[in-house]
């Protein structure tokens, strides 16, 4: 069981890692190329944040491990949304732009509502599910460009130091890491819940969401404390649409993801989750402490239910 539990953490260590690596490449690349920085940091950088959860989504789907697939996407949506920017709003208020006050959450909650739906009709994410999730996507995808080309200040493009083999090396071995890191994450949580008599939902929902909501957590806290948490609601509304949009769609078009109807009280959480940073941001255009307790206290209530079930 020890092996077990250090082969997860290793896991989880080669997926932040190697997310972190595969970007890093691929943006060296694309400046190199001439692609602009704008464009860079809506595909390639937007996309490696939820590499984790797509490389542990499809692991578990091909391996029959549905209960991590869909888990580990409503799982770590909720600890973004209750427990990162919970934290993040207790060690300081959160200003949100009017974009994603306005558009971007109530559009995470929609997706998520969506996603109920499917839940409910085909108690499967299967091919066309995941096909609607793409257009979806491609969609939010022309949104953001459209936002920041508004938005855009004049700057200057930043030239890449790197070499185009040091990009290739970065690409290469943080796209092995992220498989790796994958495949250990889903074998050694699957042993876990196996060998504590745990379900593959709760350990979705929990240990996994949380070891691929890492990325998240460390930006948004070291945001917080740099006094740069501007950017941290709508980095992680972001990230939650990716989650879905991105991560199951991309997993439906490979297999069939099938829905255990438990998940629809979590996939409700996740709702009631953007309801809850909707509410408490819409009135002082900012995100307070007070509510930042109120997400922590409601995620608590939620692990202590997922405990009793």
């Amino acid at each position: 069981m020890i092996l077990q539990i250090l082969l997860l953490c290793v896991g989880f260590v080669l997926l932040v890692k190697g997310a972190d690596f595969f970007v890093d490449g691929a943006a060296g690349i694309a400046g190199k190329l001439g692609i602009p920085q704008l464009i860079v940091g809506l595909t390639i950088v937007a996309m490696g944040t939820s590499l984790p959860e797509a490389a542990v989504s499809i692991t578990s789907a091909l391996k029959g491990s549905a209960g991590i697939t869909i888990g580990n996407v409503v799982g770590s949506n909720i600890m973004n949304v209750l427990v990162i920017l919970g934290i993040t709003a207790v060690i300081t208020n959160v200003a949100i732009q009017k974009s994603t006050l306005y558009c971007e959450i109530p559009f995470m909650i929609g997706i998520t509502a969506l996603m109920i739906v499917f839940g409910i009709t085909r108690r499967a994410v299967s091919f066309p599910e995941g096909v609607i999730f793409w257009i979806l996507f491609i969609a939010f995808l022309a949104y953001l460009f459209v936002m920041s080309k508004k938005n855009k200040a004049a700057e200057e493009e930043d030239e890449c130091q790197m070499s185009y083999l040091k990009c290739i090396i970065f690409i290469i071995a943080g796209g092995i890491m992220v498989v790796w890191g994958s495949d250990l994450v889903v074998d050694a949580a699957s042993e876990i819940a196996r060998a504590f008599g745990m379900s593959e939902r709760f350990i979705g929902l929990t240990i996994v969401a949380f070891g691929t909501s890492l990325p998240e957590l460390v930006t948004s806290v070291t945001a917080a404390k740099s006094g740069n948490a501007g950017i941290a609601i709508g980095n992680i509304v972001g990230s939650n649409i990716f989650n879905i949009l991105f991560v199951i769609g991309t997993t439906a078009l490979i297999c069939n993801v099938p829905f255990e109807s438990k998940f629809l009280i979590d996939s409700a959480v996740a709702v009631a989750a953007g309801v809850i940073l909707w509410l408490g941001t819409i009135r002082h255009k900012e995100l307070r402490r007070p509510c930042g307790g109120v997400m922590l206290v409601a995620y608590v209530g939620y692990f202590v239910y997922l405990c009793m079930n």
